[in-house]
């Protein structure tokens, strides 16, 4: 089991990424008056059939050729699952797939939230090609980072340049602090 849940998420945008993916949406929402953090993990990838949507969560099934387990999906279910939340995917052939998973926010079992400002950031850097939209909410604030804007201003300077990459960085980590103020997730 994964120990916190930007890993989950890490793992599943790195399904999106592998299903060729050119627009992966990550939204991360916390509602502490509904006691409830969703998470949704969208792409424009190839998406699954019906066979593969049904056997997606199964520990036992991975299209991947170097090992026999796929243990990413029914993780991320599990712990959603096991914080009194509920889990969710769609997707259709050649349109995407989306992944939705809920947490009680004061369960006792929830994993917590963990670096998210880590993850995005190293999404973003190593996957050239692909564009992110990412939305962080907590209560009533909230900030957007969408890769599409940053390459418009930076008109083809690559967002592994060191001095990009350090800004991604720091533009994550001050718009989370300023959206949920210290707010333990």
């Amino acid at each position: 089991m994964m120990t916190e849940l930007s890993l989950n998420v890490l793992d599943v945008a790195q399904n999106s990424v592998k299903a060729k993916a050119s627009l992966i949406e990550i939204s991360v929402r916390s509602d502490f008056e509904k006691d409830l953090m969703t998470i949704v993990i969208a792409d424009n990838g190839c998406g699954m059939d019906e066979q593969q949507l049904a056997a997606v969560c199964d520990p036992f099934y991975t299209t991947r050729t170097t090992r026999k387990v796929g243990l990413g999906v029914s993780f991320f279910k599990l712990a959603a699952e096991s914080a009194g939340g509920e889990f969710s995917i769609t997707s259709e052939k050649g349109v995407g797939t989306t992944v939705t998973a809920s947490f009680q926010i004061s369960n006792i079992d929830r994993m917590p939230l963990g670096d998210m400002t880590a993850t995005m950031h190293s999404l973003i850097t190593l996957n050239a090609d692909i564009d992110f939209v990412y939305n962080y909410r907590v209560d009533d604030k909230e900030f957007t980072l969408d890769t599409r804007e940053f390459r418009e201003i930076l008109e083809g300077v690559p967002f592994d340049v060191p001095e990009v990459s350090q800004y991604i960085k720091e533009y994550l980590s001050s718009n989370k602090e300023e959206v949920d103020s210290g707010k333990i997730l």
